[in-house]
């Protein structure tokens, strides 16, 4: 790690009222992430973890909010950071905006971590990313995308099915109901979504085995896969899908969060263990993820590896998936964090060298 003492500015977003719980944003605004990963009153949220990391790192961590304002946006320019951590997912509550941030911060020349402008448009378009497996020869579920009445992509998919929209994470609009058998479900379901999240649904084929998570840490050539982490459904009880709703990431109360885990996964032999990572990495570097990401596979009966999603700047709270694949790597939290710092710095440094030798 470097021996450099960093001014790391940790920014994150909120949007409508923070004091209340209750807000919500207005219909044709997606639905965020900061809305969706409720934590309990005793547990602390990612960035207070990330902040004392940082601190024991030797840096010198400083929180900066976006609040949608475009004052907390340019005072960025001036709180003189040497790095951002960037643990923002939307702008005014519009995660379409996630992208126009890293892009801001690339158009001021302030280095950061994680996903620049490209790995969040390509992962965040879930019908796009799937393209783009799909031209990287990464196999993904057959899908279908629909927006009012308008089909905009389609495969020949077959019952049963998972609905969902198609650029929210988080899985907000997933529930109990997201799986459908017929037509007519088919149906009330892409109204829901359409109604619910103004969105275009996403039509998938749903696939019926274990869902796997690989955390991914490092960029370029240098990704690496860190052992991998299972959600376990074997609790479930039968007739319910064995998918990640909302309420088995979330609702802490709920039969299905309590009926679910994730934990090191285990009972895998060594060439499916090769073709996950394999698959995952590939999927990383087809939607340009840098620093650290998560994909989210399912591993059917079969042996197949299916590709569901790619997650840049994945959650790193310290109880979940990433930072359990780093624990059980052999790192500690405080390494983890000191990792994606120095990955960013070296990009930055790689940056200036290019500029400096071409005379900008």
């Amino acid at each position: 790690m470097s021996g450099r003492n960093l001014k790391i500015a940790v920014l994150y977003d909120i949007w409508g009222d923070p004091a209340s719980a209750e807000a919500t944003p207005p219909k044709s605004a997606a639905r965020r992430r900061n809305s969706s990963k409720k934590v309990e009153q005793e547990e602390k949220e990612d960035r207070e973890e990330i902040s004392e990391a940082l601190a024991q790192l030797g840096h010198e961590p400083l929180y900066h909010v976006l609040d949608g304002s475009m004052q907390s946006l340019n005072s960025l320019c001036r709180c003189k950071a040497d790095l951002i951590f960037n643990l923002t997912e939307s702008f005014a509550g519009d995660d379409t905006k996630e992208t126009n941030v890293a892009a801001y911060l690339d158009l001021v020349g302030i280095p950061y971590t994680g996903g620049g402008p490209h790995a969040h448009f390509l992962a965040q378009d879930k019908g796009l990313a799937k393209k783009m497996f799909a031209f990287h020869g990464i196999r993904t579920p057959y899908f279908a995308t629909a927006y009012r009445g308008r089909i905009e992509h389609a495969h020949d998919i077959s019952f049963p099915l998972i609905v969902k929209p198609i650029s929210e994470d988080g899985s907000i609009g997933i529930d109990s109901n997201a799986v459908v058998h017929s037509v007519k479900e088919l149906m009330e379901r892409v109204e829901y979504i359409q109604d619910e999240f103004d969105s275009p649904a996403l039509i998938e084929e749903y696939i019926e085995g274990r869902e796997i998570y690989a955390a991914i840490l490092g960029s370029y050539e240098r990704a690496h896969s860190l052992p991998l982490v299972e959600l376990d459904f074997s609790r479930m009880p039968k007739g319910l899908p064995k998918v990640a709703t909302y309420d088995v990431k979330f609702e802490k109360g709920t039969q299905a969060h309590k009926l679910t885990k994730s934990e090191v996964a285990e009972n895998l032999d060594d060439e499916t263990i090769s073709r996950l990572t394999e698959t995952a990495l590939a999927a990383y570097h087809a939607v340009k993820l840098r620093d650290y990401g998560r994909i989210d596979m399912r591993l059917s009966a079969q042996g197949e590896v299916y590709v569901i999603e790619a997650n840049p700047n994945p959650w790193l709270a310290s109880g979940h998936e990433f930072a359990m694949a780093a624990r059980e790597s052999g790192r500690t939290y405080t390494e983890l964090i000191g990792e994606i710092v120095d990955m960013a710095m070296g990009r930055s440094a790689k940056i200036k060298a290019r500029a400096k030798s071409s005379g900008v």
